[in-house]
């Protein structure tokens, strides 16, 4: 194990780029566990970030124990909030993790202000909590009884299969306050899935964390996304997918289509190029120049694809754009509320030749 000491405040000419004005930098560890990673330990001054108002996430409230993650998902959109640290969208951010030691104490004394309206706060907005990381800093138990103990409704939204071991500590959290629990599960095509999130646990083994958290008395989402043109959007690979998240158990699901924010395009098309040229033509008409965002015609086809295979299953289910109506969690909250069942529109039409 080698360790890589720095003092707070000061500067560090060896340090990585970024890092060596890191504020809060305590210190930076790699361990043959985790080779090829590097985790930058700060001491946060805060843990709680308000989502801007003009924001059309609904909620007002996050935690993001970590920055970078190791599950390095090509298409990942928060890829782009590494370059704030002076780090490169693409390896740095899946290998250099920031790890915020400090932020279970943090919440604390932010969560007992007498400002502190008990808003509902989501986790796994940004980077995965459960992401490797966390099996040496064990961050996220302490952050769900602060929670919980302070009477804030709180919702995780994870790849990780280690969200098991903290199923007990999130049952008793759920004797307190609302607790949600999603899934993201985009790949069930397990080459594939090595392919794009090589650093992720396989769907089946995500699919038995739904099983293991469905019987532990929750009710599962699944978020199905990015769906990605030409690799999982088939009606065959569309009904798998559902078929096997009903049958682990999930009740509800969240679909989309792909997006490449700026700083995730250039290493999405990367991977792309390598692995399947042939597709290349084909992304740059449905995302060209500076676009984010598959088309309107594009999302609607998918829509139409998806909403009688979620009935079909007897999937409660949503677009990833449609509206959800907030509900008060405590006086003054806005929080993510159950959309309405989707009625199913009729058979797919063939798609337009653009996709």
């Amino acid at each position: 194990m080698r360790w890589n000491g720095q003092k707070v405040g000061e500067e560090d000419a060896s340090a990585l780029p970024g890092m060596e004005r890191l504020e809060g930098l305590v210190r930076s560890v790699t361990t043959p566990e985790f080779a090829g990673m590097t985790f930058h330990e700060v001491a946060a001054r805060s843990a709680l970030n308000h989502v801007p108002g003009s924001s059309a996430m609904p909620f007002d409230w996050t935690i993001n124990p970590y920055r970078g993650c190791s599950h390095a998902c090509t298409y990942c959109f928060a890829r782009g909030t590494h370059t704030y640290l002076d780090l490169d969208a693409g390896r740095d951010f899946d290998t250099q993790v920031v790890v915020k030691v400090n932020i279970a104490e943090v919440l604390e004394r932010e969560l007992a202000r007498s400002s502190w309206g008990r808003e509902h706060v989501a986790l796994g907005t940004n980077t995965d909590p459960y992401q490797r990381a966390e099996g040496r800093y064990r961050l996220m138990p302490g952050v769900i009884d602060a929670l919980a103990a302070s009477g804030t409704p709180f919702s995780l939204l994870t790849k990780g299969t280690l969200l098991r071991r903290d199923l007990p500590v999130l049952q008793r959290a759920h004797e307190r306050v609302p607790v949600s629990i999603a899934m993201s599960i985009a790949l069930f095509d397990d080459d594939l899935q090595r392919s794009v999130e090589p650093g992720t646990p396989t769907a089946q083994a995500r699919l038995d964390t739904v099983r293991a958290a469905t019987d532990a008395g929750f009710r599962v989402t699944v978020f199905l996304m990015p769906v990605m043109p030409h690799l999982t959007d088939s009606i065959a690979a569309l009904d798998d997918a559902l078929r096997r998240i009903r049958a682990a158990g999930a009740i509800r699901v969240v679909y989309g289509a792909l997006h490449l924010r700026p700083g995730v395009k250039p290493w999405f098309m990367a991977w792309l190029r390598r692995e399947h040229p042939e597709l290349v033509s084909s992304y740059l008409g449905l995302y060209p120049g500076a676009s984010v965002s598959a088309p309107k015609a594009y999302r609607q086809w998918l829509a139409r694809r998806v909403r009688p295979l979620l009935r079909a299953h007897g999937l409660d289910g949503r677009d990833e754009e449609e509206p959800v109506r907030a509900r008060p969690v405590a006086p003054g909250a806005r929080a993510a509320a159950a959309a309405a069942s989707v009625r199913a529109t009729g058979p797919a039409p063939q798609p337009a030749r653009l996709f």
